[in-house]
């Protein structure tokens, strides 16, 4: 049997993802069968079992492949030199992420992962790790701006942390039901209540400078 390469075996792993990413989004994780994404995938059931051992580990590599993408959303905003245009820029390409075509499916697995991840250990530690990925991110673009004295040195580099990823878990579970949201009018909202409660004057002068473009979540 011929080999293939490695950019064959990642396009036929992607191939099964996302008609499973399908599947899940229509039936639900519980209603989904291996079977059902064979189908879906168009691959043997031979070849779905040289990737994946079972619908768990299909589920967990969903989650693995998100955080890739979102490690590299972290990695462009820790770049910025200035840690509030840092912290505006993953605000912003999280925010855009939410109505891109094509992902509501993901996001409506998304939202079924958070439920599973309560009766499935191994799904929890992977969201658990994914946002804890994000969360430190934030934090560290939080404590640079403590730093420089933009932020303000009272604030809790984690709870604002916590506070922004419950906000856009929020908003993940509004995409999922279908809702449609305007980002400008959300993002000038988040905008406001950073300059409002986080910034020093300091900061809020580079603030008023680096948004004076309409807000975008």
């Amino acid at each position: 049997m011929p080999k293939i390469s490695q950019d064959q075996r990642d396009a036929r792993r992607q191939q099964i993802l996302d008609a499973a990413v399908r599947c899940f989004s229509r039936d639900g994780f519980h209603t989904t069968t291996t079977a059902d994404i064979v189908r879906e995938s168009g691959v043997s059931q031979g070849t779905l079992y040289l990737y994946f051992a079972n619908k768990d580990d299909i589920v967990v590599a969903l989650a693995d492949d998100r955080h890739q993408a979102e490690a590299f959303l972290n990695a462009l905003a820790q770049r910025e030199q200035d840690p509030i245009r840092g912290l505006m820029l993953l605000i912003e390409l999280h925010g855009k992420g939410l109505v891109e075509p094509g992902r509501l499916d993901g996001r409506r697995v998304g939202v079924q992962g958070w439920g599973e991840a309560l009766r499935n250990p191994r799904i929890l530690a992977s969201l658990v790790e994914g946002q804890v990925m994000v969360s430190e991110a934030i934090a560290q673009l939080i404590e640079r701006g403590q730093r420089t004295g933009q932020i303000r040195p009272s604030v809790d580099p984690a709870a604002v942390a916590r506070t922004l990823i419950a906000i856009f878990h929020g908003f993940v579970l509004q995409v999922a039901w279908g809702e449609t949201i305007d980002l400008s009018a959300c993002g000038q909202v988040i905008h406001d209540m950073i300059a409002g409660s986080l910034l020093t004057p300091e900061g809020r002068v580079s603030w008023d400078r680096m948004t004076s473009a309409p807000a975008t979540l």
